[in-house]
């Protein structure tokens, strides 16, 4: 994908237009179920994640966005949407482009932090050897589980699971949701203060977490962004709960058993292949901030 630099200046109607409704529909493939879901007032193991913990509505994940140095040209009915939104500046013939210094000067502290994090991120070895383990340090000696999912291996094997394995999970934001027996079996105690100096990218929550960030800029980062962004974390999410000591097979999930040998390995292949595309896409995010600060 090209870098947000690659944007051209101005967009027609038409071509916007088209950009709007085909991100629209893809993002519909997700949206669309858990709006079926919740009308229906049911529940997914696996995929509610995506709209629960991350605090992105669908409706605004549902928005395309241009990002920063782009212009949007009026249609003959009127000024782009995006006129109506937050961020966006109107011209005199109206054209619609992101007021990234209004944006900066409110957001500009967010900018920085994403940008801090992404790079140090970026700068560390990819660690695959963790298994998904965090998981099995949620539910680790407790009688009551996250879900409302049996336990693949029962409570005794799943406990077992965890006592012959090393834990070093890096990512705070699944850290603190480790059982209170759990958290010394970490090699590692990541706190909010620490992220920086801690996150991989070989971690599948900090893989996850690009769709946080890609959101976190919105409406800066462009909507194919924020969508490849949420497509990996959708895939990720998977892996990590098929990886859980969950029986999921209900739901038309396989497990990964990553007590056994084969288990680890399709893990560990899976999460160096995360790792990869998690990189362009952190990169595609640093350019987006690059823009906004004006950095070369």
């Amino acid at each position: 994908m090209p870098s947000v630099a690659a944007s051209p200046s101005v967009l027609a109607a038409e071509e916007w237009a088209a950009l709007a409704d085909a991100h629209a529909a893809r993002v519909e493939r997700w949206t669309a179920p858990h709006r079926e879901r919740r009308r229906r007032g049911e529940t997914h193991p696996v995929l509610d994640f995506l709209f629960t913990y991350y605090s992105e509505t669908p409706g605004r994940l549902g928005r395309w966005h241009p990002g920063p140095g782009t212009t949007l040209a009026p249609c003959p009915a009127g000024p782009p949407p995006h006129a109506a939104w937050r961020w966006y500046a109107t011209g005199p013939d109206g054209s619609v482009r992101l007021d990234s210094e209004a944006f900066l000067a409110e957001r500009g502290d967010t900018v920085r932090f994403v940008r801090q994090l992404l790079a140090a991120t970026a700068g560390r070895p990819a660690f695959s050897g963790c298994f998904g383990l965090h998981e099995w340090a949620m539910v680790y000696r407790d009688t009551t589980t996250r879900h409302p999912v049996p336990l693949r291996l029962g409570r005794a094997g799943t406990d077992a699971v965890v006592e012959a394995h090393p834990i070093r999970c890096t990512h705070f934001d699944a850290f603190r949701f480790f059982t209170p027996p759990a958290v010394g079996l970490n090699r590692l105690r990541p706190t909010r203060e620490s992220q920086v100096d801690l996150e991989q990218p070989g971690c599948l929550h900090a893989g996850m977490d690009l769709y946080k960030w890609a959101y976190k800029l919105s409406p800066a980062t462009p909507g194919e962004l924020v969508a490849d962004c949420f497509e990996l974390a959708v895939e990720i999410r998977e892996l990590d709960m098929r990886a859980s000591p969950y029986d999921l097979r209900a739901h038309g999930y396989e497990p990964v058993a990553i007590e056994t040998p084969e288990g680890k390995a399709a893990y560990a292949a899976a999460q160096r292949g995360f790792a990869r595309r998690g990189a362009e896409l952190r990169e595609r995010l640093m350019d987006v901030c690059d823009q906004l600060t004006g950095t070369p």
